[in-house]
């Protein structure tokens, strides 16, 4: 018998949902987390306070730094000290394949931070979208799962004819099925042009590395050429391929300030051993949906202007809006608090999802679950109750190692594995309804512990007066909460369910075995 097109939508919406469902979870975390990358490096690195650094000087201090490190670099970059992160941050490279290198340098002394080491929020943002996995590797299969949501959001629109009126249906006390039905039912309405928006606009933020062909044919491998036609960057000399004296990078600093009426927050430094060499100067972008950075170019070896980037063409305008919505720049405060809120609604559509798949074809009766279906609830387990986990621990290793620990970055990273690993083999070997209370259970105990340990080793008391972090700090009780919240809903399903078997006839015992 033909299925007719919900049947056939309802099939394509679970079977898509399920293969890229545990990917997404965790790029709708570490993403919505993302929005938040700020004020999470500064509570990384307590040791770091409000400074009003000079951008010319430390300009100079970053160019020396980088002369000592590597004088016959492809390129520098230096990222000027800003409120968020009051620190000198400096990349150089030998070639643009790689590999890449950084420091942190203070800003008074031009020398390497004496700051404990971490990566982060910037840790949880290229997780978003790069799985912490080769970036170009990371970035396909998070662009593949991206287009997979989108099939999963339309597939699901259509599949449901009651969709809105679903929305305002929440029946407890009915069956486990019907419970996470309404519950998916819910969070998916209720942020769905969030989910649709989030998720087109992530693939077209990506698009030209999906899709290069056009912009290779076009312009005949030289790619540059495209993005300073567009106006997206302003045009730059070839190197001379003859050795020459670097200007003075603070007084290109100084100049570009006065140009453009506020600072640049970043210089790029192309071929900087070279007579022809190149400097950019790259200003935050101005408040609007489109991600568009003005930019000035230098001559390397005068100091004079060279050019700035054009007016930005429509086409290229529209990509830059793209951008701009899904990453949320333009958003204040209020707003950025909706998008967070939408991200975590985002994050229980899919979780709620998984777990419909699996009661939805668990057999009635069943003591025992095949192996397909075992291994999509150990990935569940690991997936949803896991990543929290690994969360908290990655926050709890920035307070709890030593300062000075040698790769002391990497270390919190591998705590942020370890902890996910943990807790899907604890699913593995425990039984699934014993296993989903008590993980969350530990994950609300670990987001609870977070201010406390903070205080405890750093002396700073999470809610007296004067405070720094305290947004971050309510924001790891809440998350204590809602966890501890859903532990005791877990663990009172295990319960209901033990009373309902002691409450059975041995002749309903042996009926259901």
């Amino acid at each position: 018998m033909r299925q007719g097109l919900r049947q056939s939508m309802a099939w394509l919406h679970a079977w898509s949902g399920l293969v890229v469902g545990w990917v997404l979870f965790a790029v709708f975390v570490t993403g919505t987390a993302s929005y938040y990358k700020a004020e999470i490096s500064q509570w990384m690195r307590p040791e770091l306070g409000a400074v009003q650094a000079d951008p010319v000087r430390s300009a100079d201090l970053a160019a020396a730094f980088l002369k000592g490190k590597m004088p016959d670099a492809a390129g520098w970059y230096i990222e000027l000290p800003k409120p968020e992160e009051p620190l000198i941050t400096v990349h150089w490279w030998k070639s643009l394949e790689g590999p890449f290198h950084q420091a942190l340098l203070d800003p008074e002394t031009g020398a390497p931070t004496k700051a404990r080491a971490t990566k982060g929020g910037d840790f949880l943002y290229r997780f978003h979208f790069e799985l912490s996995m080769p970036p170009m590797l990371g970035r396909y299969i998070v662009g593949a799962c991206a287009l997979v949501m989108l099939v999963a959001l339309v597939s699901g629109i259509v599949t449901h004819r009651r969709i809105f009126a679903d929305f305002f249906t929440f029946r407890r006390g009915k069956a486990s099925q019907r419970n996470w039905l309404d519950a998916h039912n819910v969070t998916g309405v209720l942020a769905l042009p969030f989910h649709l928006m989030i998720a087109y606009t992530g693939l077209v933020t990506l698009a030209p590395m999906y899709m290069p062909w056009g912009v290779q044919t076009a312009y005949k491998g030289d790619e540059i050429r495209f993005f300073v036609e567009s106006g997206m960057m302003p045009e730059m000399r070839a190197p001379a391929g003859r050795p020459g004296e670097l200007a003075s990078v603070g007084a290109m600093v100084a100049t570009a300030t006065a140009r453009q009426g506020e600072a640049p927050e970043g210089i790029g430094i192309y071929n900087p051993g070279d007579a022809q060499a190149s400097v950019v100067a790259t200003f935050e972008e101005p408040h609007g949906l489109a991600h568009l950075h003005p930019q000035i170019a230098f001559d390397g070896a005068t100091g004079a202007v060279l050019a700035t980037n054009g007016g930005v063409r429509a086409a290229a305008t529209t990509s830059a809006v793209m951008v701009g919505i899904h990453e949320a720049h333009f958003a204040g405060p209020a707003l950025r608090v909706l998008f967070f809120l939408c991200g975590v609604l985002g994050a229980a559509t899919v979780a709620t999802g998984l777990v419909l798949w699996t009661v939805a074809r668990t057999p009635k009766g069943a003591r025992e679950a095949g192996l397909g279906l075992r291994l999509v609830r150990i990935l569940n387990l690991g997936t949803i109750a896991g990543l929290p986990v690994a969360v908290a621990a990655y926050f709890l290793a920035n307070r709890l190692l030593p300062v000075d620990l040698a790769a002391r970055a990497e270390w919190e990273v591998g705590a942020f594995f370890a902890a996910w690993l943990l807790v899907a083999l604890f699913g593995a070997a425990r039984a699934e309804a014993r296993a989903w209370p008590e993980a969350f259970a530990a994950a609300a105990l670990l987001f609870c512990a977070v201010p406390l340990v903070s205080a405890a080793t750093t002396g700073a008391h999470p809610f007296a007066a004067g405070a720094r972090f305290v947004g971050f700090d309510l924001a790891m009780l809440a998350l204590a909460a809602g966890f501890a919240f859903a532990a005791r809903k877990a663990g009172r399903g295990v319960l209901d369910t033990a009373r309902r078997r002691a409450a059975r006839t041995p002749a309903e015992e042996a009926f259901q075995a």
